[in-house]
Parts: structure tokens; C-alpha cells; sequence
């Protein structure tokens, strides 16, 4: 049976048709939400799923019922159930003014600054769609930069509860013992600004050890996550060790030594050749006791092709997520994450790092970048961790969703104008809108259907 889910109120709802007679005439007329999606019921002709981009909330609607919101006529309950969900609203006018502020309004609730800290950029892995590509080499991140980063936070922290950085290279864990310093100082000054600390770290995961996933842990290690590219011989292919050989083996023993320590989620990045065999990944973790128990999410991303300025030998990848075939390689995919019991990220509002306010990138020479994928371009630079931030509003085309063709568009939520990164790369400059409508219009419903067949296994 389906069952409906709401990203703000986890109560499965399913709503029904209950007759005029609880109809109220006091009750004013309410549209359907200008974010709220109609799709087909796939097990009941007489009903209709609605879902919104803007609050994730699902529900089988009746036909009958449906019919009698359009004419005013259902019953004061239900058009209260369906408010609460976001479903319907008082004016759409009001809701384009409503998302025009959303984005203010998260930065204001937000009480967390989640930096992520480029430890390096050196790696012994030679993945050859890798995204830094010429920018890689024996940089670290220094003690002088990792105490003007220290610094720098504190006085980020005024107003906030956590703090809580994402470790991220190159391979981090080349500079585990960096990693540790910083805990230990980051730690320290939340304490004493009555904050919490945690952090989370994304790796290759061979040098992932137990002894050193121990060690992490007691500093504050939250979960990490892992990239593993389908099954041994295509990861091996595209992920081997700077001496050729392959490291899935490795990966995977460290994966199943510290599973019981920490949280470990999976990713992945396939291509147009090979994601059709990314599944028969899921029986060799089975083989070797890595099942949905142990894992905390898998979630598989398409290659993008990076400019030639920094990777000018791939060009496997895709170009932009309206390419037909990666909709079709997302469904395909989430469903055979979902079916077998392993748990992936819900649909719900997204909105780019970009975005917001007190998340930034520190890369290993104290630059401050608003996403990895800018780092090293000095054009996109906001400043330092010593200096402070400049302003990036203009040159990062912060809000360029503000325009009445995004608002009024019903994937907005999911949106918000799209990568600025996929602009650059495609029209060599961040500014205008990275329209993702093709790719919603061709998946979001088989998406929204997997939510609601496999509930238990997204995550929010």
C-alpha cells in the first residue's frame, strides 16, 4: 500500500472524502499550492497523489475530493490537513512572497556554521575524472592556516550552537594528524562558548582504518562518507591506487572494521557506460557484511565534466543534469538502493551551499570559496580565514531564482536556480539560471512513488 510523508510532519496521511455534510461555507476558498505537484495514483483510478516540492509532504487525494477543493466544497478537516502540508494556500501571490524570503529565513534559523576544510590536495588514488585534476599536488593545509581557521570560526560563532566541519581533500586522512589538532582546538572553543562540536569527514576511505577511526572518534567523528564506483572491477577501473592496483579490497575491509564505530554512508559516481552495473556492488558489500544495518546511506551522483582549465584529458561525463539519461539513471538507481533495504536521501527542498550564509570552503591556503568545485579559482575567492569574508554576492549571483519564471515554477523548492558551477563550466561564468525543469519533469514522479512505496528507507 502507499502511504504518505511529509518532510515537516513525519505522520503518514492519506486523505479521503468524507461528504458534504461536514462541509463549512465559513471556510475561504484555498488553491492548490503553486509548489504542490498532481500525479496519477498507480494503484487506484480514483485517486491522485499530490506532493510538495515545498514541504516534501505526499498524500492520495481522491478524485471526489479534489474536485470539491477546486469548488470550495470540502470538508474545514481536510482543507486544514492539506494547509498544514502546504498543499493548497491562501493566495499564490502570498506564497511568491513567502519563497522570496525563504532563503533569508533559513540563514536566520540555521544555528550551525558547517564549514568544509580542504585538508589538501594531494591523493593516492588516480581517479581519472577526479575535479581538481591539474589543481592536485603536495599542498597541505599548514599549523598557521588551521590557527587562523580556528580563529577565524570563533568569531563566525556568536549566535550559533554547533560547530560542525566536514573534512574533505584531496585524501583528508593524509593529513589525519592536522584533522586531530584541529578537533582538539575546535572542540575546546565550543565548549567554552557552550556549543556543541562534531565532525564529519569525506574520504576514499583506504586509510580508514579502525585504530584511526578510533582516535577520530573520541575527537568528535560523526560519520563518513566513502566512494565506492559500482562493483570491484569497474571501481577498481576508475578508482586505483596511484600504482594501478585496485582498492576496492582495501576500502572495503576498512569499511567493515570501523562500521560499528561510526556512521558510514556510501557514494558513488557513475557514467553513462557503466551505471546500469552499479547494483551488483550491493552483493559484494552483502558478501562482506555490509548491509543496510551497517551502512547509513547510499546515494550515487552522475560524473560532471569539469572545464579543460583543470581536468582537459575527461570528458566522460555529463554536461547537465537535463541530459535524458541521467533522469534515467537516477530512478533506476534509487531503486535498487531502496529495494534492497539500504537507505538514501528523501526529496525535499535543496537549496545550494552557495546559498547559505555561514557555510563556506576553506581551502588548504586559508582561501575562502562558497563550493568546492570554485576552489583555486581567484575570481571566485571571498576572502581568507585571516582577512575575513568580502562580498560575493554579485559575482556568485546569489538569488538569481528571484525572477518570476522561478517562482513561479513548481520544482522551485528543489531548485533555487540551480548550480552555478554547471554554469560556469557550460557558459564560463556562474550568472544566470541552471534550469533543471527537464530533468523534474522526466523523474520527480517515479521519485515521489519510490518515497512512498519504500518509506522506512529515506532519509530527511
Amino acid at each position: 500500500m502507499l502511504s504518505g510523508r511529509s518532510w515537516i510532519n513525519e505522520d503518514k496521511l492519506a486523505m479521503s472524502y468524507k461528504g458534504e455534510s461536514e462541509c463549512s461555507p465559513l471556510f475561504f476558498s484555498m488553491p492548490l499550492s503553486l509548489y504542490c505537484i498532481q500525479f496519477d495514483h498507480p494503484e487506484s483510478s480514483d485517486q491522485v497523489i499530490l506532493f510538495s516540492t515545498r514541504t516534501a509532504a505526499t498524500v492520495a487525494l481522491t478524485r471526489d475530493a479534489l474536485k470539491d477543493l477546486e469548488r470550495n466544497a470540502l470538508p474545514v478537516e481536510e482543507k486544514e490537513n492539506l494547509a498544514a502540508l502546504g498543499l493548497i494556500v491562501r493566495s499564490t501571490d502570498e506564497e511568491k512572497r513567502e519563497m522570496l524570503a525563504y532563503v533569508d529565513e533559513m540563514n536566520k534559523l540555521n544555528a550551525s556554521i558547517r564549514p568544509v576544510v580542504v585538508m589538501n590536495l594531494d591523493c593516492n588514488l588516480a581517479c581519472a575524472y577526479c575535479f581538481e585534476g591539474t589543481r592536485k599536488g603536495k599542498y597541505y593545509l599548514s599549523e598557521e592556516t588551521s590557527e587562523d581557521l580556528v580563529t577565524f570560526i570563533d568569531k563566525q560563532l556568536p549566535g550559533k550552537n554547533e560547530i560542525c566541519p566536514t573534512f574533505y581533500g584531496g585524501e583528508p586522512l593524509l593529513n589525519a594528524e592536522m584533522i586531530a589538532s584541529i578537533s582538539e582546538r575546535l572542540r575546546s572553543l565550543a565548549d567554552r562558548r557552550g556549543a556543541a562540536y562534531a565532525f564529519t569527514m569525506i574520504t576514499n576511505g583506504t586509510l580508514l582504518t579502525r585504530h584511526t577511526a578510533e582516535r577520530l572518534k573520541c575527537l568528535g567523528l560523526r560519520n563518513v562518507t566513502v566512494t565506492l564506483d559500482g562493483p570491484p572491477e569497474v571501481h577498481d577501473s576508475s578508482r586505483p591506487f596511484k600504482s594501478g592496483s585496485g582498492s576496492f579490497d582495501t576500502i572495503v575491509r576498512n569499511l567493515r572494521d570501523v562500521c560499528d564505530l561510526i556512521e558510514v554512508n556510501i557514494g558513488g559516481n557513475y557514467t553513462r557506460e557503466n551505471y546500469r552495473v552499479f547494483p551488483r556492488l550491493f552483493d559484494a558489500l552483502l558478501n562482506e557484511g555490509l548491509g543496510p544495518r551497517c551502512v547509513s546511506s547510499v546515494e550515487f551522483s552522475p560524473v560532471f565534466n569539469e572545464t579543460t582549465e583543470f581536468v582537459p584529458h575527461f570528458r566522460g561525463g555529463c554536461a547537465s543534469t537535463n541530459e535524458a539519461w541521467i533522469a534515467e539513471a537516477g530512478v533506476f538507481l534509487r531503486q535498487e538502493i531502496l529495494s534492497r533495504g539500504y537507505r538514501t536521501p528523501a526529496m525535499q527542498p535543496a537549496v545550494c551551499m552557495i546559498e547559505w550564509r555561514d557555510r563556506f570552503v576553506v581551502n588548504w591556503d586559508g582561501g575562502l570559496y562558497k563550493c568546492p568545485n570554485l576552489i583555486g579559482r581567484k575570481n571566485y575567492c571571498m576572502g581568507s580565514v585571516k582577512s575575513g569574508i568580502l562580498d560575493y554576492n554579485v559575482i556568485h549571483n546569489l538569488g538569481n531564482w528571484k525572477n518570476e519564471s522561478c517562482l513561479s515554477c513548481c520544482y522551485l523548492p528543489l531548485c533555487f536556480g540551480g548550480c552555478r558551477f554547471m554554469n560556469l563550466t557550460n557558459r564560463g561564468a556562474a550568472e544566470g539560471v541552471d534550469c533543471k525543469k527537464d530533468f523534474f519533469d522526466r523523474c520527480l514522479e517515479a521519485l515521489v512513488l519510490q518515497e512512498m512505496i519504500y518509506p522506512n528507507t529515506v532519509t530527511t
